[in-house]
């Protein structure tokens, strides 16, 4: 928040035989019958799925009838009480056979301690502050602290754990003033998108009476010390707020002390309801840059407002949704972008805005490597870059000469490097996939990197090992993908494998650590993460290689990844499990249509399943970028091939599925997940359980208190365990790892 642009895209943040129409057995009842590799002797509950009503709604396009039995679903939970009572009923089911599944217990134990580290934000600093957060270990919700001086003592600021009894309401983002008097602060309620804007004296830790509601999908940035600029959209209907469509994005300058109601509207195109804005200033305030968008792709309009005028009257910098165009910052009236115009894995170029007719000039050149970003730091340029979904991070000086590098020793993602020009210090984090994030200060001045803060942990990371491996996808296309397991694994018969991706939204997946899938390494299986095309490891034609006409070679890439690791002997049939949030919940349920031989058990969460009616609701338009129009013919029919609801197999057996959600969720609207659950459970598509685990204020996943995570990943897991033969044993080998930890110190 602050310096970085929020567009709405599908998180983690992550196929078809064609069916014209449902021909779905109603309501069957299936028992769950253990695969052979399963623990024949633990007795699971029989499956008894409840009665979906189905109804006699049939859509017609461009000839084609497609029916939507369930269209009912998609009302929200807290409006329709049939909807509430089908969920209560989706819930029971599922509670009862989860809590039967043996290791539950264990994994929920095992990921307590993992979860039980100290651990750090990057550190922000204003005026004489620092702002980061802590969290101790279990908290909910990390706190925010200030210290003044970098040796300071820690002082709490902002504490969300006592905001909401469940724990689920967040610190969302924080922006402090200048001269760190101040403090711009956001909170999320529920999971939701929505956000509610506070004030708060730094030296006080007072609240102001100040408070701006309805912002979702956009920056907030100080214009002085009197007031901020942000962007909303207009308050929705009673009722509509979780499931009507975002329209009417407009930027606001709102005084302090003053209400909500009084603030002065600064740019909004009521011509393009569709478009949004997000505003952010350089360093120094003379500009404001107000970026719009369409939609997902990273193709943005600029205007520029010089702040000297008093009028702040709007000037276009960039017309046409053409390229992509980051900020870096801008001293008086030369501005730093990083583009990708004419440099499909992106480049950095400079402007004069004063000048008459204002030309971008080339400053660093795009090379193989992926650029992600830029900061100017002192009068230093610090530019991340992705090789094969590691990082990189270089040193340029301002006319763009290769000045050194930052050494990160190994594989795994750097992320930070903000700061600000005249000020060589800045903050980094660095994590891979058994190392949660150290976070290192680093001067641009000496080239100086000092440790900020490490985690303890309750295992030793040198114990397992990543490896990298490139395997051909169905079109002979080269597809990385990461996989981590312990040393001494025994793979002689494959092992118990999670089999990770997304796929889509320019999003790449990079090495990252994860508590809840440590517990999984610890429990003796496998992860692997592909990076699909569709994501943005290799800049645009990754992404356009897996988008709107090209999305069939996104699945086709996690079929191939799951082919190679059986084939290499690292999983085995009837070992395999797949996994995948948002876009990758739409991976998942494809991919369980299209594979089901391929696969033992699957994850699909809070996915995009109806591909026919995805831009009907909340964010949901703004994905037609990467998925396409659904009322254009073409696009409607290339949907139509792998739309997880309309393609599942009658008569075939699938493997077992849990699907998960939230209530809450206003990103990926639950209806999708409802509809295709009561799909899969009318088919018949044998007796391997497919059920799905509802969570109620939990949104599509940011903000998720710590308890709720640890509850939902140890259901999932233990899930997938029992599908795929992994056998969760008791605390000796946590104690194991313990004890080498302690020799390794």
């Amino acid at each position: 928040m602050g310096r970085s642009l929020f567009i709405a895209i599908l998180l983690s943040s992550t196929t078809a035989a064609p069916a014209m129409a449902f021909d779905h057995h109603g309501g069957s009842n299936h028992t769950e019958k253990h695969a052979e590799h399963s623990e024949a002797e633990h007795q699971m509950p029989e499956l008894k799925y409840p009665m979906t009503e189905k109804q006699n709604v049939v859509d017609e396009q461009f000839g084609v009838k497609v029916a939507d039995p369930y269209r009912w679903l998609e009302d929200d939970v807290r409006v329709n009480p049939k909807v509430a009572q089908w969920v209560e009923q989706q819930n029971a089911v599922a509670d009862s056979y989860l809590d039967s599944l043996p290791g539950r217990d264990i994994l929920a134990s095992r990921m307590e301690k993992l979860f039980d580290y100290e651990r750090f934000g990057l550190p922000r600093k204003a005026g004489k502050y620092y702002f980061y957060t802590r969290n101790d270990g279990l908290q909910n919700q990390s706190v925010l602290y200030v210290r003044e001086g970098l040796d300071g003592e820690g002082r709490e600021l902002i504490n969300p754990n006592g905001w909401a009894a469940d724990g689920a309401t967040a610190l969302d983002g924080w922006v402090p003033s200048k001269d760190g008097k101040k403090l711009i602060y956001t909170i999320q309620d529920g999971g939701s998108d929505w956000r509610t804007i506070k004030i708060l004296d730094v030296e006080t830790g007072q609240d102001s009476s100040d408070e701006i509601k309805w912002m979702k999908f956009a920056n907030v940035d100080w214009v002085d010390e009197d007031g901020f600029v942000y962007s909303r959209f207009p308050q929705p209907e009673e009722g509509a707020a979780f499931q009507s469509l975002n329209l009417n994005h407009q930027v606001y300058y709102h005084k302090l002390g003053t209400d909500q109601s009084e603030d002065r509207l600064i740019y909004a195109t009521p011509e393009k309801p569709e478009l949004n804005h997000s505003a952010e200033l350089t360093h120094d305030g003379r500009y404001m840059l107000i970026t719009s968008s369409s939609g997902t792709d990273e193709k943005y309009e600029l205007t520029i407002i010089d702040m000297q005028n008093p009028n702040w009257t709007p000037t276009k910098l960039v017309s046409g949704f053409d390229y992509e165009w980051q900020l870096i910052d801008g001293m008086g009236s030369k501005l730093y972008f990083v583009t990708n115009k004419n440099a499909p894995k992106l480049k950095v170029v400079s402007v004069d805005v004063s000048a008459k007719k204002p030309e971008f000039t080339d400053l660093i050149a795009e090379r193989a490597e992926t650029l992600t970003r830029a900061q100017i730091v002192g009068d230093k340029m610090i530019l991340s870059y992705m090789e094969d979904a590691k990082s990189l991070a270089e040193i340029y000086d301002l006319a763009g000469k290769k000045t050194g590098e930052v050494n990160l020793n190994e594989v795994g993602t750097a992320s930070g490097f903000s700061g600000k020009p005249g000020d060589s210090e800045t903050f980094y984090a660095f994590s891979s996939f058994t190392q949660p994030g150290a976070i290192y200060r680093f001067d641009t001045a000496s080239n100086e990197t000092q440790l900020f803060a490490k985690p303890d942990l309750a295992f030793n990371p040198a114990d397992y090992m990543t490896s990298q491996v490139f395997y051909p996808s169905k079109d002979g296309t080269k597809i990385p993908m990461f996989i981590v397991h312990k040393k001494d694994l025994d793979l002689s018969q494959g092992a118990p494998t999670l089999l990770y991706g997304y796929g889509g939204f320019n999003i790449s997946l990079t090495p990252g650590y994860s508590a809840t899938r440590m517990a999984w390494l610890q429990s003796g299986g496998v992860y692997a993460q592909a990076n699909l095309r569709g994501g943005g490891e290799y800049g645009k034609a990754w992404h356009d290689g897996g988008r709107l006409l090209n999305k069939q070679n996104v699945f086709d890439d996690f079929a191939a990844a799951g082919e190679y690791l059986i084939a290499n002997g690292i999983s085995a049939q009837g070992k395999l499990a797949i996994e995948g949030r948002s876009n990758g919940g739409l991976l998942v349920g494809a991919s369980l249509n299209q594979r089901p031989d391929l696969f033992a058990a699957g994850h699909a969460a809070v996915g995009v399943m109806d591909m026919l009616r995805f831009d009907r609701f909340t964010a949901g338009r703004y994905w037609v970028d990467d998925y396409g129009v659904p009322a254009k013919e073409e696009d409607f029919k290339n949907l139509l091939t792998y739309s997880p609801y309309h393609n599942i197999k009658n008569g075939v057996k699938y493997p077992a599925a849990i699907v998960s959600t939230a209530d809450t969720d206003d990103r990926v609207v639950p209806g999708h997940s409802f509809k295709y659950i009561a799909a899969l459970q009318a088919a018949d598509t044998g007796d391997a359980p497919k059920i799905i685990r509802i969570e109620s204020r939990a949104g599509h996943g940011s903000g998720k208190p710590t308890d709720k995570l640890i509850e939902e990943y140890s259901d999932i897991y233990a899930f997938l365990a029992h599908h795929t033969g992994l056998t969760i044993e008791d605390d000796a080998e946590e104690a194991k790892d313990m004890d080498n930890q302690e020799q390794g110190k």
